[in-house]
């Protein structure tokens, strides 16, 4: 009996596999209906990289690429057209309506495509079997259709990171109850202030919410979460504003990732974050945190990454941190830490990313964090540690990749045989010790991309595997040593290189096609320019964006193979012997921003091909032999920051198209023989009236070239107070005109006043005359004012005595006249600042204004420069002088006295006879 059971079952069994296998082998081929839908679908699309080549009438479609059937009815369930290769521009064009012909489609996935301008089909929301839904990074913009609301079924929705989605409100998503993950990225949702009420009561599946860049601003505190099984939660780079505190009342303690990074939070870490027991990741990078780090942090056992850099967090690292026994990243990083390095860091043994760069931090390196075998990036720099690091304080860092010490007192203390056994990709250690003697321990690095080691006391010769081993090396730093060698055969083939400010010679060496960056400044490299670096046969493109050579023993003339260089940006030549005419050929760099050419013996005029480079910001051409007149083109150049020609032999006059430099903030070409009047259109020059603000568009104002790391900026050798000064990172808040040492004439237009960007004015030595403009002291930023050796005349006006941020003034032997302005700031400066203008007067000067009055009326009498009132002075004294001396000598005199009343009788007898008897007589008559 039981044998026959046995028998009954096995007969069953076969007869279902049999039946499963029979289905399975059946051919399942997509429905009619639904492939004709996806080829008018097709037919709309603009399918550049032929991705959809597969689509055919003739073949299944549930064998085209990207489209998923159902093995047992052949109905199309997924559809997903991310692009596999990104390299080409994928999807684009209308969206068809035929996919609501798809009954049966649960997954649709059109991101990485570009349906740029194009909305969100409503048509979406009709796709009710939809439980997948991903339309990220396609380019989708407009208002996201509230349709989309009646995807009930909807377990994941993401349209993040669109072109310029919008929402009027968030009404629409408390239809979608199912939905567990929600990213919206990117989309603006400013205008729904009830966000997090909104979808924290409606989404109670939710396990991940991304709401990245979402222009949010705030939340209020007293709202209470319902996202009780919320896992992820992503709300950085936004704007949120309050205090912190606020937030982790409100969080769900089902959090794993926490992402708050990026927004404008305040306040400290609370203590009641460590209610957040199942937290494994905690970003809060990039806000304005403070206070010190709580020690309940500590008790967060699953935490794998906490990255609070860049906040203003205060005190030092707590020992509690030792128990976050789950650490693996450690980012403390631009905050203000002080103490030491706890020596208990080195209980992380998981821990494989520490950066406690830009901070405060003191002592020295803990040998503990020698240990932490697991450790791939240890960040220490710029911070105040000191003392050595010894070669068994790294050895057990056998997975260390990235070494970074850079700025800090420290001294790397290994001798020469010390062979460390990680491999390192990226090795930062400029400003730190490691010389005198070059580090011998690189040669065993084989993976190395980037070094710096620039200002490490360095004094030594470079060895000869050095300039092999580079060549694997993208950035190479070792400027401001005392390194030397000859590096005339050397094969360059780093991407960024700087071996600037050292003692190398030799000729210039060769560079490959991946060069892009070469700095030798500063350095003792001769011989010409122009062969073979400049004009050897060049079998590829030349990527070569930046060549300073400047300040070395370069001679010669620069040649004419500037044509193969097309992609240089950043040309300086500058403080070398280069000699000859500056040749036509430097006209074919069409990308040129700056030419740096000062301080050579250049001659003749300046090409007329150099138009061509029209975006040129910087041109410096000083102090060599140029002459002719100043091109008309050069007032043309619309992005020209920098124009320095002085100290040449220029001629002719300034033109009033001088003022269409809108962008200058350097004009130059002092110590030349230009004529003419200054133009009385200054204050069409945006820039130094103030009218164009770098704050506002820092990019105008770029004139460098940013990379990783470190980036590279030109330098500008100017006199702006009498003494030459080097400008490099504040050069862009340089403001300066100077045309002195010229033959300019006429007065000094009252325009200048406008400029109230402007620092450093100098128009000295010239035959200026006229008077000073009423409105100097609207200048409020001038610094320096340099007038000196002109015919300037009348009084110093009284609105200077307004720069309150002059100190430098020279306004010596001018014809200026009255009385000095009294200010704080003008009566600061020695009386040489205003020697040569004898009619000045008052402090600082010694003529005194009351005096410098009389002689001033006085020369205006008809006597011929007599004071009136020192002439009556004089005339009082006389005339009590000449009455006592003649009473004195009647009294004394006995004879005097006897002559003098004789006197008085025979005048009273003249007076008698003259007026009494003729009276008399004419009374008579009548």
């Amino acid at each position: 009996m039981a044998v026959q059971y046995v028998t009954q079952a096995l007969v069953l069994i076969f007869s279902i596999i049999t039946t499963l296998n029979f289905i399975v082998c059946m051919e399942v081929t997509c429905n009619d209906k639904e492939r004709n839908a996806l080829l008018r679908f097709k037919h709309g699309l603009s399918d550049p990289s032929k991705s959809l080549s597969s689509w055919s009438a003739a073949d299944d479609c549930c064998r085209w690429m990207g489209v998923r059937c159902n093995n047992m009815t052949g109905r199309v369930m997924e559809l997903d057209l991310t692009p596999l290769d990104f390299e080409y521009m994928e999807l684009s064009g209308e969206i068809s309506p035929s996919l609501l012909e798809l009954k049966y489609l649960i997954r649709l996935d059109l991101s990485l495509n570009y349906f740029v301008h194009t909305k969100i089909p409503s048509f979406f929301g009709s796709m009710e079997r939809l439980t997948y839904l991903d339309l990220s990074y396609s380019g989708f913009m407009g208002l996201i259709p509230h349709q989309l609301g009646n995807l009930s079924n909807l377990k994941y929705l993401n349209l993040g990171y669109n072109y310029a989605l919008q929402i009027d409100n968030l009404d629409w998503i408390t239809k979608l109850p199912s939905l567990e993950h929600l990213d919206l990225s990117g989309v603006d949702l400013y205008n729904e202030t009830n966000w997090f009420e909104l979808l924290s009561n409606s989404l109670p599946s939710l396990l991940k919410l991304h709401l990245e860049n979402c222009q949010l601003d705030n939340i209020e505190a007293t709202r209470k979460t319902n996202f009780t099984n919320l896992q992820v939660l992503d709300l950085s780079n936004n704007n949120l504003n309050h205090e912190i505190l606020s937030w982790f009342s409100n969080l769900s303690t089902t959090l794993v990732q926490l992402d708050l990074s990026s927004n404008i939070l305040q306040g400290e870490i609370p203590q009641i974050i460590s209610n957040l027991q199942n937290l494994k990741t905690l970003e809060l990078q990039g806000n304005q945190l403070s206070g010190a780090l709580p020690d309940s942090l500590g008790r967060l056992k699953h935490l794998e990454v906490l990255d609070l850099s860049k906040n203003t967090i205060v005190h030092s690292i707590p020992t509690s941190f030792s128990n976050l026994s789950s650490l693996r990243t450690l980012n403390l990083g631009h905050n203000q830490l002080n103490g030491t390095i706890p020596k208990s860091l080195g209980f992380l043994r998981n821990l494989q990313v520490l950066n406690l760069g830009a901070n405060s931090l003191t002592g020295g390196i803990p040998a503990t964090l020698g240990i932490l075998s697991n450790l791939v990036t240890l960040d220490l720099s710029f911070n105040l540690l000191e003392g050595p690091v010894h070669g068994k304080s790294l050895e057990k860092l056998s997975k260390l990749k990235e070494l970074r010490l850079s700025s800090t007192n420290v001294f790397l203390n290994v001798d020469s045989s010390w062979t460390p056994l990680f491999q390192l990709e990226y090795v930062l250690l400029s400003s730190c010790g490691i010389g005198p003697k070059f580090p011998s321990w690189l040669k065993m690095q084989s993976s190395v991309k980037v070094l710096t080691m620039s200002n490490s006391g360095i004094s030594d010769l470079a060895p000869s595997w050095f300039w092999n081993w580079i060549l694997q090396i993208e950035f190479l730093d070792i400027s401001n040593n005392f390194i030397s060698g000859d590096i005339s055969n050397i094969y360059l083939n780093s991407s960024i290189i700087n071996l600037s400010s050292n003692h190398f010679k030799g000729r210039l060496p060769s560079v490959s096609a991946n060069v892009e960056v070469l700095n030798i400044a500063n350095n003792s490299i001769s011989g010409p320019i122009s062969s073979p670096f400049l004009c050897e046969r060049l079998n590829f493109e030349n990527k070569l964006t930046v060549l300073d050579v400047s300040n070395n023993l370069l001679s010669g003339n620069l040649g004419h193979c500037w044509i193969h260089w097309q992609n240089l940006m950043h040309l300086n030549l500058g403080r070398n012997n280069l000699s000859g005419e500056i040749p036509n050929s430097i006209g074919f760099l069409s990308e040129l921003e700056s030419l740096l050419l000062d301080d050579n013996d250049f001659y003749g005029s300046i090409p007329s091909t150099l138009q061509n480079c029209s975006m040129l910001k910087f041109i410096d051409l000083g102090n060599n032999k140029l002459s002719d007149t100043l091109p008309s083109w050069i007032w043309e150049m619309q992005y020209l920051m920098v124009l320095r020609l002085r100290s040449n032999e220029f001629k002719g006059s300034i033109t009033q198209k001088m003022c269409q430099l809108s962008s200058l903030i350097v004009l130059d070409i002092a110590n030349n023989s230009l004529s003419g009047t200054i133009p009385n259109c200054l204050n069409e020059m945006k820039t130094m009236a103030g009218e164009d603000d770098f704050f506002a568009n820092p990019l105008k104002y770029n004139y460098g070239f940013g990379f990783n790391y470190n980036n590279y900026k030109e330098s500008l050798v100017l006199v702006p107070k009498g003494d030459e000064l080097e400008y490099r990172d504040n050069l862009i808040l340089v403001r300066m005109i100077d045309l002195s040492s010229n033959n300019l004439f006429g007065t000094i237009p009252p325009q200048i006043a406008k400029l109230s960007a402007l620092r450093f004015l100098n128009l000295s030595q010239n035959s200026l005359y006229g008077e000073i403009p009423n409105d100097m002291g609207k200048m409020k930023l001038l610094e320096s004012l340099d007038l000196s050796l002109n015919k300037i005349s009348g009084q110093i006006p009284q609105s200077m005595s307004d720069l309150s941020f002059l100190s430098f003034l020279n306004l010596s032997n001018n014809n200026l006249s009255g009385r000095i302005p009294t200010s704080t700031q003008l009566q600061s400066f020695e009386a040489l600042n205003y020697a040569g203008n004898p009619q000045l007067c008052g402090p600082p000067v010694m003529n005194n204004c009351t005096k410098m009055k009389q002689v001033l009326e006085r020369g205006n009498s008809d006597a011929g420069f007599v004071d009136t009132s020192d002439f009556y002075v004089g005339m009082g004294v006389g005339f009590a002088a000449g009455f006592w001396g003649v009473c004195i000598a009647i009294f004394f005199n006995r004879t005097c006295r006897h002559a003098y009343f004789h006197f008085l009788d025979r005048l009273k007898d003249l007076v008698y006879e003259t007026f009494v008897l003729k009276v008399r007589r004419t009374i008579a008559v009548f």
